[in-house]
């Protein structure tokens, strides 16, 4: 693999990982998930001050996340050539940006154009730690991460945690608008994190003797792998049949793309390498899955505590911390153990088990029956997406190692595309129980489907020294 050329403070080769990196790694990555928790309780109350059902309030979820699975890979791809200082500092202030944009946003359709804007902001953060990662294990001689890993997945689960809640305090308030206006200062202390603590790349050193610049890109090959990703999301968006010229293009562009990637001297997907790694793309197949139930009960069940059950948006967001700390908890205790076949069942029957307790659930239900339905959804929140993550950086192929974490969060990010319409299609008008009931169904099946993939799966065995 080609080395990374820093400029800057010199950093010791073989002395341990640079804490330093720590800081601006942890802020990138949060900024995404900051976003998606803070939504969950604002749906309700942007509806009521816009005039817009659940049904299109949605679109505030499925915006962001159709740009960030889009854009998740193509930044991923560039970091592998550029290195992530520059694309982390130009992404970051997008984030600034958008939050200016939602802030006075006069109506629904400007605010979902800043949640698209964000969803590309926020594309920078994780493959960057990614990378990062993968430079200092080759500078330090150090191949296992497990440490930094786990500190990123606690960060995440913390702003988790947080989100919720400060989301309902921020609606109760300044209302649903400061929620955007946050996103300003976070956008300010990232950049100023990245200009001051990550290294400088030339970008020389990142081009290989295969080709040149616009080569390495493959821009024909990001285009038509943004034609069948943008296609298929809006079909998922809104399952319907009258929506099936969509679905045609998502196919054409699909072939399309397979023809490309595989005649390119250096393909955006090298389809050949991925094609051949079973391993990996069942992690992805486990990803898209896992998030189908988190973000469904992220979203639809929060936004059942809130109208069919009549907590306030504050008390909504209270609801979801037990479900945070477990994770956390358990994201701590079982970081630094290598296996992953474990934490992935664990979380395939903590998934499963969530559901049916769902099931129960009605708008008389004590609230402590909410509570213990979060607390099992901490099982699966804080193993899943450790493992998942531990996964692709041990599978994947170094010399790629961001644009495939960006793909994990593509896969993950379709997946909640999934979670969203089907959560709009549950509710409906009004997000009742009866709705809440047949998304537990959908949420049911998919964390079968994920245990299945888990429970036949024996590279996990072979690839990470699990028994």
């Amino acid at each position: 693999m080609t080395e990374q050329k820093t400029v800057g403070p010199a950093r010791t080769a073989g002395a341990g990982f640079d804490r330093r990196l720590l800081p601006p790694m942890m802020l990138g990555s949060i900024l995404n998930p900051i976003n998606s928790t803070i939504i969950a309780v604002t749906l309700i109350p942007i509806g009521d001050a816009l005039g817009a059902p659940p049904a299109q309030t949605a679109w505030l979820v499925s915006a962001l996340y159709l740009a960030t699975a889009l854009g998740q890979p193509v930044v991923g791809r560039l970091i592998d050539i550029f290195g992530p200082r520059r694309l982390f500092l130009v992404s970051t202030s997008l984030v600034g940006v958008a939050g200016v944009i939602g802030t006075l946003a006069p109506n629904l359709g400007v605010l979902i154009g800043s949640r698209v804007l964000l969803g590309f902001g926020t594309c920078a953060g994780y493959p960057a730690a990614m990378a990062l990662l993968r430079s200092e294990a080759a500078r330090t001689g150090q191949d296992s991460p497990g440490g930094v890993l786990t500190a990123l997945a606690v960060t995440n689960q913390t702003i988790a945690v947080i989100g919720p809640l400060l989301g309902g305090l921020l609606v109760g308030l300044g209302g649903w608008r400061s929620t955007f206006a946050l996103n300003v200062p976070l956008a300010v202390a990232a950049v100023l994190l990245g200009l001051f603590r990550l290294p400088k790349e030339t970008a020389a050193a990142r081009v290989s003797e295969r080709g040149g610049l616009a080569e390495r890109l493959d821009l024909p090959g990001m285009g038509l792998f943004a034609a069948m990703l943008v296609s298929l999301l809006l079909f998922l968006m809104n399952l319907h049949l009258r929506d099936w010229y969509l679905l045609a293009i998502a196919a054409a562009a699909s072939v399309a793309f397979g023809v490309r990637e595989f005649r390119a001297a250096t393909p955006f997907i090298d389809l050949r390498v991925l094609g051949g790694n079973t391993p990996l793309l069942v992690t992805y197949g486990r990803a898209l899955v896992a998030y189908v139930v988190s973000y469904s009960f992220l979203y639809g069940f929060t936004q059942w505590t809130e109208e069919g059950f009549g907590l306030s948006p504050f008390h909504a967001g209270l609801v979801q911390i037990p479900m945070f700390l477990v994770a956390i908890g358990v994201s701590i205790l079982s970081g630094r153990r290598e296996g992953v076949r474990g934490k992935l069942l664990v979380g395939g029957v903590g998934q499963v088990i969530a559901c049916l307790v769902m099931l129960t659930l009605t708008g008389s239900s004590p609230v402590w029956m909410l509570v213990l339905v979060a607390l099992i959804f901490g099982l699966p929140q804080g193993l899943n997406s450790l493992a998942l993550q531990n996964s692709v950086y041990f599978q994947a192929d170094p010399e790629r190692t961001a644009s495939s974490a960006g793909l994990l969060r593509t896969f993950a990010y379709v997946g909640s595309m999934v979670a969203s319409s089907t959560t709009a299609a549950s509710f409906g008008q009004r997000a009742d129980t009866g709705g809440m009931h047949h998304l537990a169904w959908i949420m049911l099946g998919a964390g079968a489907i994920y245990l299945l993939l888990t429970l036949f799966d024996r590279a996990l065995g072979r690839s990470f020294g699990d028994a």
